[in-house]
């Protein structure tokens, strides 16, 4: 652990969590003089989302809806958005769906009176303000963005995903009501779920780990660890759908200060190429980079398998095998596929991924054991 290693963690300045809190937001915003609000959210959350408009609307507070992001946002995707938006009065920016909304979300409350350019704002503590209001509030219980620092999109010039990561992207308020992801589909809930179960275990072994972040990273893998599995198949069962809200939010306070590593950077190409699932992506690769990097860290992996449910083994070792097994296990009982060819990767693929993740060194460079090209066409041929 690296305990001599600097780190920061912004918190947003408020954080409600609870079922059915989603409620309370029109008087968050008359409480911050908002009069003009834009939600950026999807289709499908419009319906339950007709309260809190009109609500709003009640309240002489005038409101626009954005739900242009059907999929993993690209440079042309947001500008396409912001020039739509144009010179518009707002003052406040909701955003209410999955990780990409989210994101979009913070970098137009960012970007909307900015005279930095997307290009310049890429990269860690590029970009330089933050004017107008900014609320989240997660649909699924997976990514954290609504918590972390970052916003990615996909670079339509070379096809790779870029991370823009400022402190000006944590918001002013966050919302987790776990009853808004009771109606995601089991598919999706499993990958977002598996996705936040990275961002834990992750951050618990990697090479910056330290003591404040592995509190939240250790209980984020044992909540969603016991209760994702009954999350995907009982759908509406309040008390798994909560348990997995509060594990996916203390991953995303894990992505600021310690952020993921060779998952995540391996996982890249596989949206940016074919355009998987973000949250799928990492569950496909998960195993095979846990079984490269434990030799690195096999404590630290042991930790990881009793924070999954295992018991301790002979050693440390053997009880991390047995995490590796549970991660395996986790997948087939929510039904995600094992292996690269299930979701139609081409085998021939694998070199391109492999050089694609390679450039991914804000990640790598966390990573408890280093990642060379060999190594990384490897895992992928693994995960085949």
């Amino acid at each position: 652990m690296a305990l001599a290693q600097h780190f920061k963690i912004i918190f947003p300045g408020k954080l409600i969590f609870g079922n059915g809190c989603l409620q309370n937001l029109t008087g968050e915003i008359q409480a911050l003089q908002c009069q003009d609000v834009l939600i950026v959210t999807i289709e499908p959350l419009l319906a339950q989302l007709q309260s809190l408009i009109a609500q709003l609307e009640q309240a002489s507070i005038r409101v626009s809806i954005d739900t242009s992001i059907v999929r993993e946002p690209t440079f042309a995707d947001f500008n396409a958005l912001l020039q739509k938006l144009g010179s518009n009065n707002i003052d406040l920016v909701l955003g209410i769906g999955g990780g990409s909304v989210l994101d979009v979300a913070k970098l137009v409350a960012a970007q909307l009176d900015n005279t930095q350019t997307l290009a310049e704002i890429v990269g860690i503590g590029n970009l330089k303000q933050r004017n107008i209001k900014l609320i989240c509030a997660p649909a699924t219980a997976g990514t954290g963005s609504e918590v972390s620092p970052n916003a990615i999109l996909v670079d339509d010039a070379d096809n790779q995903k870029k991370g823009i990561i400022s402190p000006f992207l944590v918001p002013d308020a966050v919302y987790v009501d776990p009853l808004l992801t009771m109606s995601v589909p089991p598919s999706m809930t499993a990958a977002t779920g598996l996705d936040a179960l990275t961002h834990c275990l992750e951050a618990y072994t990697n090479k910056f780990a330290q003591p404040f972040i592995d509190m939240y990273a250790y209980e984020g893998m044992r909540l969603i660890a016991a209760n994702l599995v009954k999350a995907v198949k009982q759908g509406n069962d309040e008390e798994a759908r909560t348990q997995v809200a509060m594990g996916s939010l203390l991953g995303g306070f894990c992505l600021g200060p310690v952020n993921t590593a060779a998952v995540h950077a391996l996982a890249y190409p596989l949206g940016s190429m074919f355009h998987l699932a973000h949250g799928l992506s990492n569950a496909l690769l998960l195993p095979h980079v846990m079984q490269f990097n434990m030799e690195a860290a096999p404590e630290r992996y042991a930790s990881v398998a009793i924070a999954l449910g295992c018991e301790r083994q002979i050693d440390d070792w053997d009880t991390a095998l047995k995490g590796i097994e549970k991660i395996k296990q986790f997948m087939q009982e929510c039904g995600v596929p094992a292996r690269l060819r299930d979701v139609g990767i081409p085998e021939d693929a694998i070199p391109q991924m492999a050089e694609d993740a390679m450039k991914i060194t804000r990640l790598l460079n966390n990573n408890p054991r280093p990642v060379t090209l060999d190594d990384a066409i490897a895992i992928f041929k693994a995960a085949y």
